[in-house]
């Protein structure tokens, strides 16, 4: 005589650990999303995947609860967001006859800068360009300046000695040079070697090279202040001087990159966000 096959509650509970294992990774894998339709609480990253991790919400995430920029502010295309009248509107706060970077910084080279350093724009969002124009403006004084004013008379104070990878040539200054200011040796010699100028032997060449002004301040941006910039505009003020978080005079000059920021937030038809000071 056959029995009917019966199922134990012990046998049940197997198998529905085991549906639930193969749900989990099921879930846990990257959904590709050609067109950025992601699940609701899923980011969709800048390849164009679903998921939840810094991977798909950090850097270059297009749509969802992304954390390097928030609801309201996708990537936007830096050519059309940086427009002839957002950029004028910088310059054109340029006054006084020593602003030599009146003739030098032009909405044209700083594209140009953008094309051959494609790494600056390829997932950027008008909050982070608003948050870069505020430190260009701080640093250049509404990009009226290319070098350090009092640069050439305290050359000597930017040379890190210790600094062994990037040797100062002799006879020649790191101070500040270019839309961000780039200085010390230390930075100089690694910015060069990424975008394959001698800038250890000529530093000069930030100053006198238009596009080039631009792209140090570019590969700047990507290398120490972009990652910080989804902890809000405050964060991006330590990344590019943290001196100016620590009191004293340089308190009002921080106040200032805020003031500048949220001012180009609302020319660009966008939100500051939170912790907007250090």
């Amino acid at each position: 005589m056959k029995y009917a096959k019966t199922t134990s509650r012990n046998d049940q509970f197997a198998v529905l650990l085991t549906a639930l294992f193969f749900l989990i990774l099921t879930v846990s894998k990257p959904v590709a999303s050609q067109n950025c339709g992601c699940p609701p609480g899923l980011c969709c990253s800048t390849n164009g995947y679903c998921g939840t991790t810094d991977d798909y919400c950090g850097v270059g995430c297009k749509e969802g609860p992304c954390k390097n920029s928030g609801p309201g502010d996708p990537t936007v295309s830096l050519e059309e967001t940086v427009t002839p009248e957002f950029f004028n509107s910088i310059l054109s706060q340029a006054t006084g006859s020593d602003c030599k970077g009146r003739g030098f910084y032009t909405r044209e080279t700083f594209i140009a800068a953008a094309n051959s350093y494609s790494k600056f724009g390829a997932s950027i969002s008008k909050r982070e360009i608003a948050a870069f124009f505020a430190h260009v403006t701080q640093e250049t004084g509404f990009l009226c300046h290319i070098e350090e004013v009092d640069g050439p008379a305290k050359a000597a104070e930017y040379c890190n000695t210790t600094n062994t990878e990037s040797p100062c040539a002799q006879g020649k200054g790191y101070y500040g040079r270019g839309a961000i200011q780039l200085s010390w040796n230390y930075n100089y010699g690694p910015c060069g070697r990424d975008l394959n100028e001698d800038l250890l032997a000529t530093p000069e060449k930030v100053a006198q090279d238009q596009v080039l002004a631009f792209k140090t301040a570019f590969w700047y941006w990507t290398t120490y202040v972009s990652s910080s910039f989804k902890s809000g505009f405050g964060a991006t003020i330590k990344a590019v001087n943290s001196r100016e978080c620590t009191g004293g005079d340089s308190t009002e000059k921080a106040a200032n990159r805020v003031r500048c920021f949220q001012d180009y937030c609302t020319k660009l038809g966008v939100q500051p966000g939170e912790n907007l000071t250090c």
